[in-house]
């Protein structure tokens, strides 16, 4: 089975920055992409960023210019550093790994984090 670790959330003013980090593991598994989601209380999980392992990545427009996602992948980590931070990025942010399983590679799964919470304060 895959898991999927996040730290580095927590505490911080608007227009600051904090870096996250999430470790995924799994062997027998290749991590096809990897991403960051987020939710706020009463909203949808809607996409921040995400990366695949050639390093094409897609980012939510509300983050575009002010966050960059990158990926380790000999450790299966991804990174995003939040920068120029505002109110309205406080969430939970998810990590979220899309894998197949070495040797079938057809298949794949979704794999999520538990979360890890961001505030940013005015």
């Amino acid at each position: 089975q895959v898991q999927l670790v996040e730290f580095g959330g927590g505490l911080v003013q608007a227009g600051g920055s904090l870096r996250l980090s999430c470790v995924a593991s799994g062997s027998g598994f290749r991590f096809n992409a990897m991403g960051w989601y987020r939710q706020a209380p009463g909203n949808q999980r809607d996409l921040v960023a995400k990366i695949t392992r050639g390093g094409n990545t897609n980012y939510g427009d509300s983050v575009k210019g002010r966050f960059t996602i990158s990926r380790d992948n000999a450790e299966n980590t991804i990174y995003l550093q939040m920068d120029s931070l505002k109110p309205e990025d406080t969430a939970v942010y998810f990590c979220n790994a899309i894998v197949t399983e070495i040797g079938l590679d057809r298949f794949e799964y979704l794999y999520w984090g538990q979360g890890t919470q961001v505030t940013v304060s005015s």
